[in-house]
């Protein structure tokens, strides 16, 4: 396993090791990796999200498309029994 080294700021610091004292994490690293982990998939979901926004915008559905859903959905609203 390779290691990082990063300078913490006193404030930021603190909290992790808070975050160590209340036993949310192990120690030190495993907050710094847990925090990268996150980052790191955070990151990927939004590039995702993106893709497929951009995927819809270049290919708009089509009326006939979005006649499905929308008889869809108001045949289940009629089986309601309100």
């Amino acid at each position: 396993m390779a290691q990082l080294v990063a300078r913490l700021d006193d404030d930021l610091l603190a909290e992790v090791d808070r975050l160590v004292d209340i036993g949310a994490v192990e120690n030190r690293s495993e907050a710094v990796r847990l925090a990268l982990r996150e980052l790191i998939d955070r990151r990927r979901r939004a590039e995702v999200g993106q893709a497929i926004a951009d995927e819809y915008a270049a290919r708009p559905q089509t009326d006939a498309e979005i006649a499905w859903s929308d008889a869809a959905t108001v045949g289940m609203i009629a089986e309601e029994p309100w």
